[in-house]
């Protein structure tokens, strides 16, 4: 029987699927690097995780084999990364990985490394047998273990052009703020519209992603369509979970009929923030039924029960994609009653030609979203049965910056739709984290098996920091305001560059790696450059602090030239460069019983993406100056501030509202 490997000792789900393999396994660690050194030899990386179907593909074809990994453990010290607990590594191999092979990488990435961790040889998937136009695995590991013994002196070469080309990578010029212009804002703007299908919405062709910070973007500056047809396809889409509620993370097919079945925390939390604004603007019942069986979906299936959630569902189960999903048609009626079957079939594509593998129906709209009885019914009868089938497997790490994402768009969505209970899941996330993987403001990245490690990125504090602000705007309390600076100060300690601006990835207590990378595209999650400049830019509104105005000034000032010249991929640093052209408006409501949590409730069906708005019941010790209102006879007081610019106190509901919505 084989003997666990090292990763049985590690916390990261994926990591534990391998602590079986014949393969000598190392986590990245000293350990590893050490090892490597020491016997002169290339390092193995491969970097994946637990929902990636392809990764399941190799190892079960290569990383079980025990030949494989005889071979494996002969030539190479062998790496397992789990991506999502290890991002810094993921960025930068996959950069790696582009400059060396001129494609762009995915997962599972395999990347041949020397003992000091320089790239010189990577690719994606390798099958064992020779297919599809790759090499047999095995093959490579011999070529490779070859090119390392014979051609040092190439390799050595080859690394320093790689180290010229990362540094090229940092952005080099910095624009004065006198140069920030709109104009910027529309260019982006007029990219996405290039792109946009006017038709089936999203952007560009198969496969589709959610992209939810262009929408975002999108519907913020007044490109409504881009935003809402995009929405309302997926939200009629197979990416989107008919029965379950939940978004899958892309697409195959222009249609979003058929996704890659994994489902990520990390999309749901903006997505389910993007139905509630959605809903806000146009009204349409298929935004508020989305949001409400996503926030669901994330309570029911993804919240631990000690409050913070979970990383992922897994695309696969009984080792077959979307096994979980998809329907017989003869499953379907023998479930339903006649009539239930006649209003449910033609409404979801059960009537048409399968749209799945082996002649299956993977559900999507194909008919009017009106309520109806019957389909109610035949939905709950079929999300049922589907309870009792073996479910995907679950990755139950907690990750700080994906757990921001969704207590933002939970904090956000229950403030909309007036739903305290999703407002209280967020809290239970955010109190998780503070009690579980805080210290004094300094935050660790990941928790499974009560155990919380690692350094945290800059996406970590970022994206909490604006998940505080969120949760601030549906239950103010002064420890929110707190921890959010706690976590600002960190973040301009460790991370920030003081002298050209924005902020690495790492910080400063991190590990030395191969290259420190300052990111400002978004990727699948926006970009934490961007995110630190937004929020840092709101928190010194609340709080006074110019530090962290002058900060969020400097970042976008760094990445300004690449958005003005290269105007795709920045969407989130585009709304950070918006509230430096127009700052954001505060509005602070002060006032006593009934009538404020009145003034509360008409103002979150406010749609107000350029608006901090803070309900603060008189009797509020402690506040930071800008937010520290007298009390006054009213029963309620708003006080609206954009910059430095302030408004007299309003006592009217309406005339505030009017202020608020009122463009320079």
């Amino acid at each position: 029987m084989q003997m666990p490997n090292r990763l049985a000792r590690e916390t990261s789900p994926y990591l534990q699927q391998h602590a079986a393999n014949p393969v000598d396994w190392y986590p990245w660690g000293a350990e590893a690097l050490e090892r490597a050194r020491r016997e002169d030899r290339a390092i193995l990386l491969s970097i994946g995780y637990s929902a990636c179907h392809w990764c399941h593909v190799m190892a079960h074809e290569s990383f079980e084999d025990p030949a494989v990994a005889e071979l494996m453990n002969r030539l190479f010290v062998n790496v397992k990364v789990d991506r999502e607990e290890r991002p810094d590594l993921d960025q930068i191999y996959q950069t790696a990985h582009q400059m060396l092979a001129q494609r762009t990488g995915g997962w599972p990435l395999t990347m041949f490394l020397t003992p000091e961790g320089a790239p010189f040889f990577g690719g994606t998937y390798f099958p064992k047998e020779p297919r599809y136009g790759m090499p047999a695995f095995p093959d490579l590991c011999k070529r490779i273990a070859a090119i390392w013994r014979d051609k040092r002196a190439e390799i050595a070469a080859q690394n320093e052009q790689v180290l010229q080309a990362f540094a090229r990578t940092l952005p080099q010029d910095v624009a004065a703020p006198a140069e920030f212009s709109q104009s910027v804002l529309r260019a982006m703007l007029d990219n996405l519209r290039a792109n946009f299908d006017a038709t089936l919405g999203g952007f560009g062709s198969a496969p589709k992603f959610p992209h939810p910070a262009d929408l975002e973007l999108c519907l913020r500056e007044g490109e409504k369509d881009m935003a809402l047809v995009t929405l309302e396809r997926m939200c009629e889409g197979g990416i989107y979970d008919q029965l379950g509620g939940g978004f899958c993370r892309y697409s195959v097919d222009a249609e979003w009929s058929i996704p890659h079945f994994e489902k990520m925390l990390y999309d749901n939390g903006p997505l389910l923030g993007l139905l509630a604004d959605a809903w806000l603007v146009t009204g349409a019942p298929l935004y508020a039924r989305c949001a409400e069986e996503t926030a669901g979906w994330l309570v029911r299936e993804m919240q631990s029960a000690e409050g913070g959630y979970y990383s992922s569902l897994d695309a696969d189960s009984e080792h077959e994609e979307g096994k979980f999903y998809v329907w017989d048609r003869d499953e379907v009626r023998s479930l339903l009653t006649p009539e239930e079957y006649a209003a449910f079939a033609p409404r979801f594509g059960i009537e048409r030609a399968p749209n799945f593998e082996k002649r299956h129906w993977h559900l999507r709209l194909t008919g009017s979203i009106e309520r109806d009885p019957l389909v109610d019914a035949a939905r709950a009868k079929l999300f049922a049965a589907r309870e009792k089938r073996v479910r995907p497997g679950r990755d139950e790490k907690v990750l700080v910056s994906w757990n921001a994402l969704a207590i933002r768009g939970m904090a956000h969505a229950g403030r909309v739709f007036a739903r305290p209970d999703w407002i209280a899941s967020a809290r239970r996330a955010l109190d998780f984290i503070r009690s579980r993987m805080s210290r004094e403001g300094r935050l660790l990245a990941t928790y499974k098996d009560d155990r919380a490690h690692l350094n945290a990125y800059l996406d970590d504090y970022a994206f909490l920091i604006a998940a505080l602000l969120e949760l601030m705007q549906a239950e103010f309390s002064p420890g929110d305001l707190a921890f959010a600076a706690e976590l600002a100060e960190t973040l301009l300690g460790e991370f920030e560059d003081a002298e050209a601006g924005g902020f690495f990835f790492t910080g400063k207590s991190h590990e030395r790696l191969f290259h420190r990378p300052k990111p400002g595209h978004d990727q699948a999650t926006p970009s934490g450059n961007a995110l630190a400049a937004w929020t840092l830019a709101r928190l010194a509104m609340l709080t006074g602090e110019d530090r962290y105005a002058r900060a969020a000034q400097r970042t976008v000032a760094l990445f300004y030239p690449q958005m003005r010249d290269y105007p795709a991929g920045f969407a989130a640093m585009a709304a950070a460069l918006a509230e430096q052209l127009v700052p954001t408006k505060l509005a602070v409501l002060r006032g006593r019983g009934p009538e404020l949590e009145r003034w509360r409730e008409e103002f979150a069906r406010e749609y107000l993406p350029d608006a901090l708005v803070l309900v603060l019941p008189d009797g509020v010790d402690g506040l930071p100056v800008p937010l520290d209102k007298p009390q006054r006879p009213q029963p309620v007081n708003g006080w609206l501030c954009r910059g430095v610019i302030c408004l007299e106190p309003i006592s009217d509901l309406i005339q505030l509202k009017a202020a608020c919505k009122e463009t320079p």
